[in-house]
């Protein structure tokens, strides 16, 4: 069973969501947030797996909200799913910085939402390529965007740099296996290695380290 937590300030939306979520008998929705800093209360209360956490919402907002649930240096911290009404790359980029495994837009379909849950749940992210050269565009166009402890890098094998970089460039387990003339499951075992090392939560969160530390090339 995974437990799932709302947060959206409009009502209306968060019973839309705990209706088409709690159509599949292996989703609970353990509770809904109006704001942000009450999803920040609740994930503490509920020990949820997934939040599904809104942007614009009062008191704070989902960035923020998101940043304090996942350094509450908890065991059993859950992961993120940011919705939004907004594509804007700027919200990807600050979504992800801030810890989330992933970012979906409202207008997802019903499957596809409990699908999202479930790929999140069990530890993977939930961002296409598409979406990730997006975020990578976005994070080099800022102004900060010069590297920033590249000795993290240090821990990994030659090999596991040469997967995180293909992972930062938006590669699939697939793709970068044929990159590297490895099969996917080889792949996927160098990707587990280098997120463990990496203290990364997830493929999400490989894409901000490649970036961040240079490991990435701007163009």
């Amino acid at each position: 069973m995974v437990r799932v937590l709302l947060a959206d300030d409009q009502a209306l939306v968060r019973a839309g969501f705990r209706l088409v979520l709690e159509r599949d008998e292996r989703i609970e929705v353990v509770d809904e947030a109006a704001d942000g800093s009450e999803a920040v209360v609740l994930a503490r209360q509920h020990h949820p797996d997934v939040v599904l956490m809104d942007i614009r919402m009062p008191v704070i907002d989902g960035i923020e909200a998101t940043r304090r649930i996942l350094t509450d240096g908890r065991s059993d911290t859950p992961r993120v799913v940011v919705l939004t009404t907004y594509e804007q790359d700027d919200y990807i980029a600050d979504a992800l910085q801030a810890g989330s495994s992933g970012f979906l837009l409202k207008d997802v379909e019903p499957e596809d939402l409990r699908r999202a849950v479930h790929v999140v749940a069990a530890g993977d992210a939930l961002l296409s390529p598409s979406v990730t050269r997006r975020l990578l565009d976005t994070l080099r166009a800022r102004p900060d965007r010069r590297p920033q402890q590249p000795e993290r890098l240090d821990v990994l094998t030659p090999r596991e740099r040469e997967v995180v970089a293909l992972v930062g460039r938006g590669l699939s387990t697939a793709e970068i296996g044929k990159a590297l003339s490895m099969s996917p499951a080889t792949a996927k075992t160098h990707v587990n290695r280098a997120m463990g090392k990496l203290h990364a939560r997830d493929r999400a969160q490989l894409v901000v380290i490649a970036h961040e530390t240079g490991l990435v090339s701007p163009h």
